[in-house]
Protein backbone atom coordinates (compact mmCIF):
# COMPACT_ATOMS: atom_id res chain seq x y z
CA UNK A 1 0.00 0.00 0.00
CA UNK A 2 1.48 3.17 -0.86
CA UNK A 3 1.78 5.95 1.57
CA UNK A 4 -0.91 8.09 -0.12
CA UNK A 5 -3.38 5.67 0.15
CA UNK A 6 -2.31 4.93 3.51
CA UNK A 7 -2.85 8.87 4.42
CA UNK A 8 -6.40 9.02 2.17
CA UNK A 9 -8.03 6.07 4.12
CA UNK A 10 -6.97 7.48 7.74
CA UNK A 11 -8.38 10.70 6.18
CA UNK A 12 -11.65 8.81 4.68
CA UNK A 13 -12.20 7.30 8.28
CA UNK A 14 -11.19 9.95 10.09
CA UNK A 15 -14.12 11.94 8.36
CA UNK A 16 -16.51 8.74 8.73
CA UNK A 17 -15.56 8.87 12.40
CA UNK A 18 -16.06 13.05 12.68
CA UNK A 19 -19.48 12.80 10.77
CA UNK A 20 -21.21 9.74 12.96
CA UNK A 21 -20.04 11.60 16.29
CA UNK A 22 -21.72 14.59 14.94
CA UNK A 23 -25.12 12.96 13.55
CA UNK A 24 -24.94 11.34 17.28
CA UNK A 25 -24.63 14.94 19.07
CA UNK A 26 -27.39 16.19 16.18
CA UNK A 27 -29.85 13.34 16.31
CA UNK A 28 -29.65 13.80 12.24
CA UNK A 29 -29.30 9.93 11.73
CA UNK A 30 -28.42 10.52 7.80
CA UNK A 31 -25.27 12.06 8.62
CA UNK A 32 -24.68 9.52 11.36
CA UNK A 33 -25.10 6.90 8.54
CA UNK A 34 -23.00 8.52 5.85
CA UNK A 35 -20.43 8.48 8.83
CA UNK A 36 -20.80 4.91 9.02
CA UNK A 37 -20.45 4.35 5.45
CA UNK A 38 -17.62 6.54 5.06
CA UNK A 39 -15.87 3.97 7.37
CA UNK A 40 -17.00 0.98 6.08
CA UNK A 41 -15.70 2.14 2.55
CA UNK A 42 -12.50 3.39 4.30
CA UNK A 43 -11.99 -0.52 5.90
CA UNK A 44 -12.65 -2.07 2.73
CA UNK A 45 -10.50 0.11 0.49
CA UNK A 46 -7.49 -0.82 2.73
CA UNK A 47 -8.15 -4.65 2.88
CA UNK A 48 -7.80 -4.37 -1.20
CA UNK A 49 -4.76 -2.83 -0.40
CA UNK A 50 -3.10 -5.16 1.67
CA UNK A 51 -4.31 -8.01 -0.77
CA UNK A 52 -2.40 -6.38 -3.35
CA UNK A 53 0.81 -6.16 -0.51
CA UNK A 54 0.52 -9.56 0.23
CA UNK A 55 0.43 -10.36 -3.39
CA UNK A 56 3.63 -8.33 -4.67
CA UNK A 57 5.55 -9.66 -1.38
CA UNK A 58 4.46 -13.45 -2.85
CA UNK A 59 5.62 -12.39 -5.94
CA UNK A 60 9.03 -10.84 -4.99
CA UNK A 61 9.85 -13.76 -3.16
CA UNK A 62 8.91 -16.34 -6.07
CA UNK A 63 10.95 -14.03 -8.29
CA UNK A 64 13.72 -13.62 -6.10
CA UNK A 65 13.14 -9.72 -6.23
Amino acid sequence: MGLDDKISNKVEDAKGKAKEAGGELTGDEDLKNEGKADQVSSAVKKGVEDVKDAANKVKDKLTGD
